[in-house]
């Protein structure tokens, strides 16, 4: 860790200005990449540190029941470098048959019940949880009203992350939205981006933000809208070019895929993944 303790390290993306090494100052500085910002440190010697978060094991994974989240629970389960358990926080048994899936059966609406939802997450992960992964969603019109979307898309996606930091973990993976933005005029898109910047205020060590187009893949429920996108987007696809390929449909094994491949890095940082980062994520 090149001198640096892991009491200075904790809260490196909540505002911390500089720490000592044994023997010279050392200031956290970010780096640009193409998908987001890497954290590193520059002495004043010219030196450049890296530090990295230790390989995940324990994975608290919201969301396992959905398009999404299913794929997810099956790859992180099916991957040899996570340990696992992977623990699945569920209203009713999503009737996983891997032994390293464990799920929680509780009433998610109850915000009242968080404490002892947090003692048996602690309970089945041996202690704690080093990654919160959340693929979470609705619609408004299977929620039924924007209160009952707010609950699910925003309430209950930043009450588990609270769980996950308070159960020690250190990086966070969110399904949201191309396109969000806290300022935006579309409902659903301000929703997704007040949700990413709540997730930030957190101060997770990485945070990987989700930002997939129109997902392809076979859901459980009827979308009609999402399912005449899905018919299309063959011929539009191939339109979206330059700045608007961030916006092409993609299948939702792929943005799995790439989700089990980001539970794997160790950097320090913010990262933001679209469709060009999914797609080359979801290959590896």
């Amino acid at each position: 860790m090149c001198g640096v303790r892991k009491r200075e390290l904790a809260p490196l993306l909540g505002g911390s200005r500089s720490f000592r090494s044994r023997n010279e100052s050392i200031t956290p500085k970010l780096r640009f990449g193409k998908e987001g910002r890497k954290l590193c440190f520059r002495t004043p010697h010219g030196r450049v540190l890296h530090y990295s978060l230790p390989m995940s094991k324990r994975i608290l994974l919201a969301g396992a029941t959905g398009l999404i989240g299913r794929q997810v629970a099956l790859g992180l389960a099916a991957d040899s470098t996570i340990a696992g358990p992977v623990v699945v926080p569920v209203r009713r048994d999503p009737g996983f048959s891997d032994a390293k899936i464990v799920a929680v059966v509780a009433d998610l609406a109850d915000s009242d019940a968080d404490a002892a939802l947090e003692s048996r997450i602690r309970a089945v992960s041996g202690g704690g949880i080093d990654t919160y992964v959340c693929c979470l969603g609705t619609t408004m019109k299977v929620a039924g009203s924007p209160t009952a979307f707010l609950a699910v898309d925003r309430e209950l996606v930043l009450r588990l992350a609270r769980i996950a930091k308070k159960l020690g973990a250190k990086h966070a993976i969110l399904v949201s939205s191309v396109g969000a933005s806290e300022a935006s005029r579309n409902f659903y898109l301000r929703v997704k981006g007040e949700v990413e910047q709540r997730l930030f205020d957190l101060v997770f060590q990485r945070i990987d933000i989700v930002r997939p187009g129109l997902l392809l893949g076979a859901r459980n429920e009827k979308r009609l809208g999402e399912h005449i996108g899905q018919l299309a987007a063959p011929l539009y696809n191939p339109l979206l070019g330059g700045r608007l390929r961030k916006y092409r449909a993609i299948e939702s094994s792929t943005v799995a895929r790439a989700i089990v491949a980001m539970a794997r890095q160790r950097d320090l940082g913010r990262f933001v993944h679209e469709f060009d980062s999914l797609s080359v994520l979801g290959r590896a």
